[in-house]
C-alpha cells in the first residue's frame, strides 16, 4: 500500500515538509530483473555483475519517468554520480547486513528487485518533499541523488534515513508486527494526512521519535528501526531520562522515553526472532562506518 516517510521528517522541515515516502505499486514489477537493454557501458556492466548478478537487484538510472507518477516531474542522477551513489548504497547499507550474524541470509531473501536513483527531490502539492519511496518491499527509490555530499551530514542521514526505514517496512510485511506493538501508544497516533503539523516536541512526548512516525503504526515501526540504526545519539534523545524535572513537558518527554523504549524492545525481539537479524548488532556495524 502506498506509504509515505519523511525526515526525521522520514521528518525534518527541508523545503518545506520532507516527506519520505513508500506505496502501492502501481504497475507489476517485471519477473526477471534483466528487461532493460544489454550493458553497453562499463557502468552497465559494473551494475550487471555487481548487483543483479549477485542480489538479483536492478538498478535503474536511466528513463526514470518511468518509475515515479506519471503527474511528478523528475530528473535523471548525473552520469558521474551513479557509481558513488552505488557505493553508497554497498558500504552503507549491503556490507552491514552482509558482516553480521544472520544477516546476509536475511538480506539475500528479501532484498528489493530494484533500486531507483533520481537526481532530484520530488515536489508534492501539499508541500511536502518525498525524499525516497519504497513498492511493496520491491523497489527503493532514492531522490536528490545529484545532491550526493558524504561530507553533507544531512544529505547523509536523509539517505540513510530511506534506506533503513524502507526496508525496514519488509520485515512488518512479510512477519507482522511485534505482538501487542500497535498498544504502546494508541492515542499518539495523528489523524489521517496531519502529522506534518505534529512537531518533534509533541512527538517525542507522544512516544515517536519523528512525527512521521505517528502517522500510522507501520510507519511508528518503520522510524524506530531506521533512527535506532543510524542516528548515533539515539540513546541520549530518545532513551536516557532528563533529571530533576519540574516541569509538565519535561515529564512529558519522559513518559515518551518510556513508550519508545517499550517499542524499541518489543522490535529489537521481534527482529531476533522472525529474522534472526540483532539490530544492536546492525547499528554497531553502521556506526563503525559513520
Amino acid at each position: 500500500m502506498k506509504r509515505n516517510i519523511t525526515w526525521w521528517s522520514y521528518c525534518f522541515c527541508f523545503l518545506g515538509v520532507v516527506l519520505l515516502s513508500s506505496c502501492l505499486k502501481e504497475e507489476e514489477l517485471n519477473e526477471s530483473v534483466k528487461e532493460e537493454d544489454v550493458p553497453v557501458s562499463a557502468l552497465d556492466i559494473y551494475i550487471d555483475e555487481q548487483f543483479t548478478e549477485e542480489y538479483n537487484m536492478a538498478v535503474r538510472y536511466k528513463y526514470v519517468d518511468n518509475y515515479v507518477d506519471p503527474n511528478q516531474n523528475v530528473t535523471p542522477p548525473k552520469l558521474e554520480l551513479v557509481r558513488p551513489m552505488l557505493d553508497f548504497v554497498e558500504y552503507y547499507w549491503i556490507e552491514p547486513y552482509l558482516a553480521i550474524e544472520n544477516g546476509e541470509i536475511f538480506f539475500r531473501r528479501y532484498v528489493p528487485a530494484e533500486l531507483i536513483f533520481l537526481g532530484g527531490l520530488i515536489y508534492n502539492n501539499d508541500g511536502t518533499v518525498t525524499l525516497g519511496t519504497a513498492d511493496a518491499g520491491a523497489r527503493i527509490t532514492y531522490t536528490n541523488v545529484n545532491g550526493y555530499d558524504l561530507a553533507d551530514p544531512e544529505w547523509l542521514k536523509l539517505q540513510l534515513q530511506v534506506t533503513y526505514h524502507e526496508f525496514a517496512h519488509i520485515v512488518h510485511q512479510e512477519f507482522k508486527l511485534p505482538t501487542g506493538f500497535e498498544k504502546i501508544t494508541p492515542t499518539g497516533y495523528s489523524s489521517a494526512g496531519s502529522w506534518f503539523n505534529v512537531t518533534e516536541e509533541e512527538a517525542l512526548q507522544r512516544g515517536f521519535v519523528s512525527p512521521y512516525g505517528t502517522s500510522s503504526v507501520n510507519e511508528d515501526f518503520a522510524e524506530i528501526v531506521a533512527f535506532y540504526v543510524f542516528d548515533a545519539n539515539f540513546f541520549e534523545t530518545y532513551i536516557q531520562m532528563e533529571e530533576n524535572c519540574v516541569l509538565a513537558d519535561c515529564e512529558s518527554r519522559n513518559q515518551g522515553r518510556e513508550w519508545i523504549l517499550e517499542k524499541l524492545t518489543a522490535i529489537k525481539d521481534h527482529y531476533l526472532k522472525v529474522t534472526g537479524v540483532d539490530l544492536d548488532d546492525l547499528r554497531a556495524e553502521l556506526q563503525s562506518r559513520l
